[in-house]
């Protein structure tokens, strides 16, 4: 007989977005234009030459939406405000045009029973802060203080769920290392830095953010796979050291008031990637990165099996059995809900946050709608299913679970992937902006309903 899991009283259900994948209205009533709106019109950087230019087109569209979360029976929608919407130069004069989007968006998720989570900043840096440097300077965290200023001053009285960043080595390392998302760099050296100011950054803006907000919750968001070795060889334990080392731990040790781990930084300074040693670090920085905390923030999608690369290389990605649907996404991310009770588990045991929220989890398959309008996506349903599990275990083995957000409410604009990779549990026609409910959507509609399955 299938065992019953019931999560704990209050868990929070819900779903995420992030403004530049569904918003729209690039250039629109005042919004400057963000390092994406740069990155995506710049031919050969996103597959399919796709932008955001009007993605799910949110902006006019979110009362439609937000209907649609109701039909769903959300408790909570995780979305992210729009930097360039608000302060169109990084800093300076506040766009009150944008403010009121996302007063009027707050407000109706209110009305609709709906707690806003609101995460300050998922990759869409104005191009006027990134001309002037981008992350790589310390300015910019300072104009990001400014941004906290202004949007949690605005929704602080009404939003009480705050994330500073959503995955800042994804900022650092794809979009400064590798060059895969924007603003395109490929130079460890530079991305260093980048890490340092995001960091700092929000160390700055958590205080801001509580004065604003009276008895909120803030935190921040990172992307924690599951590496394991391919082999029990040296060379292949040290890229899962490598890997774990400069992906997760380089962000995890000085938020919990540990500084940087020193075999990362060595790793660092074999590929002289330290500029300058480290001088861009000041006086305090790592006690104001180590502010505390109420929560953590954790997207999961996938386990890594890591073999061995030549030195200064990323470390090859293997997969031990046959691809298949069922077990291999069509991101090309392999379906593996133990990794997500493991990181969970590690988070717990080697941090001790407060709480801890799946901040977005989910699987990209593209089953259109049938004859009958109908989108059964079985699959994901599935991966669904066996990640929620992995969750409740993570709480059965002691760890202080707050919530899950599924990613993603819709289909929508998958970065440099463009719109050929679908995550959504709504179906959206890019072209007609209509929308449908998958049936994991349904599926969720049951699990939120009986807060298990």
């Amino acid at each position: 007989m299938a065992k019953k899991i019931t999560f704990p009283e209050n868990f929070i259900w819900g779903a995420a977005t992030a403004s530049y994948q569904i918003e729209g209205a690039w250039d629109k009533h005042g919004k400057g234009e963000s390092i994406w709106d740069r990155f995506a019109h710049t031919p050969g950087k996103v597959n399919n030459g796709d932008t955001g230019d009007v993605a799910n087109d949110h902006y006019h569209l979110w009362r439609r939406d937000i209907r649609l979360m109701k039909r769903i029976g959300l408790k909570a929608y995780r979305f992210s405000t729009s930097w360039p919407r608000i302060l169109p130069n990084g800093r300076g004069k506040v766009n009150q045009k944008g403010l009121d989007f996302y007063n009027k968006l707050v407000d109706g998720l209110l009305a609709a029973n709906i707690t806003p989570y609101v995460t300050l900043y998922h990759w869409d840096l104005p191009q006027a802060l990134q001309d002037e440097g981008g992350w790589e300077v310390r300015s910019t965290a300072e104009a990001f203080v400014e941004y906290a200023e202004a949007i949690s001053k605005t929704v602080g009285d009404r939003v009480k769920n705050w994330i500073t960043h959503n995955e800042p080595a994804v900022v650092a390392w794809n979009g400064n290392d590798n060059g895969e998302h924007a603003p395109g760099y490929k130079d460890l050296s530079r991305a260093v830095p980048v890490s340092h100011h995001l960091l700092l950054s929000h160390g700055w803006a958590v205080p801001v953010i509580r004065s604003n907000s009276h008895y909120s919750d803030v935190g921040i968001t990172l992307n924690v796979g599951w590496r394991v070795p391919a082999s029990n060889s040296a060379a292949d334990l040290n890229a899962v050291r490598e890997g774990d080392g400069k992906w997760t731990r380089w962000f995890t040790d000085p938020l919990y008031g540990r500084g940087y781990p020193a075999d990362v930084v060595a790793d660092f300074e074999r590929q002289d990637a330290m500029p300058n040693s480290m001088n861009f670090i000041k006086n305090d920085d790592m006690q104001t990165i180590s502010v505390p905390m109420d929560f953590l923030g954790v997207n999961y999608y996938s386990r890594e099996v890591v073999r061995s690369g030549a030195w200064g290389n990323e470390p090859q990605v293997v997969f031990s059995k046959p691809k298949t649907p069922e077990n291999w996404t069509e991101m090309g991310w392999e379906n593996f809900p133990d990794g997500l009770t493991g990181a969970l588990s590690r988070l717990y045991f080697d941090y001790k946050p407060l709480k801890l929220y799946v901040t977005e989890n989910g699987a990209s398959y593209s089953t259109p709608p049938n004859k009958t309008g109908r989108v059964k996506d079985d699959l994901r349903i599935d991966y669904y299913r066996t990640h929620i599990a992995a969750v409740h275990r993570a709480i059965e083995a002691g760890v202080p679970m707050a919530g899950y957000f599924a990613w993603s409410l819709m289909d929508n604009f998958e970065w440099a992937k463009g719109y050929a990779q679908r995550f959504g549990i709504i179906w959206v026609d890019f072209n007609t902006q209509e929308r449908i409910l998958k049936d994991s959507a349904k599926w969720y509609k049951g699990v939120i309903r009986k807060n298990g399955f």
